[in-house]
């Protein structure tokens, strides 16, 4: 290549170019602590020297919640010239320690809440990484690495090098490492900020964890924007609302159970700013009824698609100003749509059971496949699962969808969450969006129950507001009064729901509790 016109992409100058452009300005925000971003380019590049000798090539892990150290992970640990592997931490010891063999980290640097986890983990291990305590109090080696460190930043020479290694949640088998490339991140980061607006003025809460995805790549797309990273190590809603106006937080991000449990809090309220708070949620399209409440509150939700192949933001709810004059409920329908590729991926295609494009119908359904720049490089030390992910070079995300004549795309539900009555399928989004719509109802879960008429039939699991009371016979009628009655559920069953550790709602356990002993149509 050229050098007069090619520089190999990375997020990681991001950071140089805000310490050198808005080095005194205020870059992370973590409790009762506060770095420029001249100290986070500092910070992350004595992190880097500190590691080249320790990892000698080989990946750094890290487990903590959102704290500066976790950030300063992301631009640190590449900087090394080795691959990041953020470590989900709600696993447990067996996990924890699958993953740290799998990716054959070399080091692991750990908050100290994680004392316990780490031993137990690592106890046994033929080839442990060398532990680093980050943490206050004694016994915390991560600023001293840090302050006996020479600050070093090793560049990619090639924009295709190993970035990061994402582990997924492994609810069908062991977790797939997935791999993400500079080039892709940098892409990415570029996409979610643009998407958000975020700018200098911007002030982002870390309600979404960074494990996740590297965080959707906000870890470098906030610092691409100069903006103002203010960390939350657990997500509390009194604490979130308290540092929304302490802080002046614009943005923040998470799952769809983050933003119903920020809404439905006491603390809760309107914000006095000139501008709304921006609000990016994934997975299950978020209810009529939760927009509008958010509405209220001043948060703009902009609805993102994807999963930890795709650097997660695929696809997103791009919105048109022209819509901003439809009737509420009309909006509303538009925003709870994933929509329309981001700026920077390539394609997206919504494929029938004959490998044919389907219509841009609004109706009928298919897979939703995606390839471009946002696309994983495969999966970690795994190319037969590689193959099976993308066998034509278009990543199977199991998901089921419609395209609409304008070219959005909306999501109706996974392949294996299609309900199949006696011959008609049920989404079940379409049912779960209904019930929701329901005053006293705060989350729902529907999912196929056998029946020896019809094979399956629709069961609900509901979570009743607090203070909200209904019975089982006012949501199945209340159903049955918006859809064909077949759609309705036969039964719902209320208490909580159960989760992945991202927060999403794991059906497959629900499933499983409707279907012990029986054989399910579904693989």
């Amino acid at each position: 290549m050229n050098p007069l016109s090619f520089e190999p992409l990375t997020p990681l100058s991001f950071l140089d170019r805000a310490a050198a452009t808005h080095g005194k300005r205020v870059a992370v925000v973590d409790g009762e602590q506060r770095w420029t971003y001249e100290d986070l380019h500092d910070r992350c590049q004595r992190l880097a020297g500190a590691l080249v000798p320790l990892a000698a090539g080989r990946p750094v892990a890290i487990l903590a919640p959102n704290t500066h150290v976790m950030l300063e992970a992301h631009f640190g640990v590449p900087w090394a010239g080795v691959p990041l592997v953020g470590v989900n931490t709600r696993l447990s010891v067996d996990e924890v320690r699958y993953i740290l063999e799998h990716s054959e980290s070399s080091v692991l640097v750990h908050d100290p809440q994680f004392d316990e986890l780490v031993a137990a983990a690592v106890d046994g291990m033929a080839d442990p990484p060398l532990i680093v305590r980050a943490g206050p109090g004694d016994g915390g080696s991560y600023e001293a690495l840090l302050d006996r460190a020479t600050p070093a930043a090793i560049t990619p020479s090639n924009e295709s090098a190993l970035l990061s290694i994402n582990y997924t949640s492994g609810t069908t088998g062991r977790p797939k490492g997935v791999m993400y490339a500079h080039r892709g991140a940098y892409l990415q980061s570029l996409a979610m900020l643009v998407h958000t607006q975020m700018s200098p003025a911007s002030s982002y809460l870390w309600t979404l964890p960074m494990f996740h995805c590297n965080g959707w790549s906000f870890p470098w797309a906030v610092t691409a924007a100069t903006a103002r990273h203010v960390c939350l190590h657990k997500v509390d809603a009194a604490d979130a609302w308290r540092l929304i106006d302490e802080e002046e937080v614009t943005h923040l991000c998470g799952a769809p159970a983050v933003l119903t449990m920020l809404l439905d809090s006491p603390d809760a309220r309107r914000t006095a700013r000139d501008r709304p708070i921006t609000f990016a949620t994934g997975g299950a399209p978020p209810s009529p009824t939760i927009l509008a409440t958010a509405n209220a509150l001043n948060l703009e939700v902009i609805h993102v698609y994807g999963a930890t192949e795709t650097y997660a933001g695929a696809i997103l709810c791009d919105w048109q100003p022209e819509w901003n004059d439809l009737p509420a409920d009309r909006r509303a329908a538009l925003r709870a749509r994933q929509g329309v590729p981001n700026v920077v991926t390539t394609a997206a295609r919504v494929v029938g059971p004959d490998g044919h494009d389907v219509p841009a119908d609004g109706e009928t359904m298919g897979e939703i496949r995606l390839r471009g720049n946002t696309v994983m490089l495969g999966y970690f030390n795994d190319p037969e699962a590689t193959a099976a992910a993308a066998p034509d070079g278009w990543y199977r995300s199991g998901d089921l969808g419609v395209l609409h004549p304008d070219g959005y795309i909306e999501l109706r539900d996974r392949s294996k969450d299609v309900i199949i009555s006696g011959g008609e399928n049920i989404t079940s989004v379409e049912v779960e969006q209904v019930i929701a719509s329901h005053p006293a109802v705060l989350d729902v879960a529907v999912v196929g129950a056998p029946d020896d008429r019809w094979g399956e039939v629709p069961v609900a699991y509901v979570v009743v507001r607090p203070g909200g009371t209904v019975s089982e016979a006012e949501l199945i009628e209340h159903v049955k009064a918006r859809l064909a009655r077949f759609k309705a559920p036969k039964r719902v069953t209320f208490g909580e729901l159960p989760r992945t550790s991202t927060g999403k709602i794991q059906k497959v356990q629900l499933r499983e509790r409707e279907w012990a002993g029986r054989q399910h149509h579904i693989a």
